[in-house]
C-alpha cells in the first residue's frame, strides 16, 4: 500500500470526513520511507513541509509539465526562486503557479510553431 494514501483514508470517496468505514474504525497512521510516521492528514502535511523535498519536487513536475519539456541546468535558478516563493507563502498552490507562470523559462519558452 501506499504510505501517504494512509493520512488521507478518513476521507470517503467524494470527500467527506468520517470516522469509521461500516462497522471499522479507520487508522490514518503510516510511515514514510524515511521512518517518519505520522496520524492523519494534518501530521502528514507537517512532515512534507519541513523540508524543501517535496515543495522542490513539485515545482520540478509542474515546470516540466508547464513548459513542455524536461528541466535542463539552466532552469535551476527559477525552481530555486519558485521554492523559496514558495516557503514565503506557506506553500500555496496558487503561489506555485503564479511563480511558474512569470518565471524566465515560462515566459520565454517556444513552441514548434514559433519562429524567433
Amino acid at each position: 500500500m501506499d504510505p501517504l494514501g494512509f493520512a488521507f483514508e478518513n476521507f470517503d470517496a467524494i470527500g467527506s470526513w468520517r470516522d469509521a468505514d461500516g462497522p471499522h474504525p479507520i487508522d490514518p497512521a503510516g510511515k514514510l520511507p524515511d521512518g517518519s510516521t505520522f496520524r492523519g492528514p494534518d501530521e502528514l502535511k507537517k512532515i512534507l513541509k519541513k523540508g524543501d523535498g517535496f515543495a522542490r519536487t513539485v515545482t520540478e513536475k509542474m515546470l516540466t509539465f508547464a513548459l513542455g519539456r524536461g528541466l535542463e541546468y539552466y532552469d535551476k535558478c527559477a525552481v530555486d526562486e519558485i521554492v523559496e516563493a514558495l516557503k514565503r507563502n506557506d506553500h500555496r498552490v496558487s503561489t506555485l503557479i503564479l511563480e511558474i507562470v512569470n518565471s524566465q523559462p515560462f515566459q520565454k519558452r517556444q513552441t514548434a510553431g514559433d519562429e524567433s
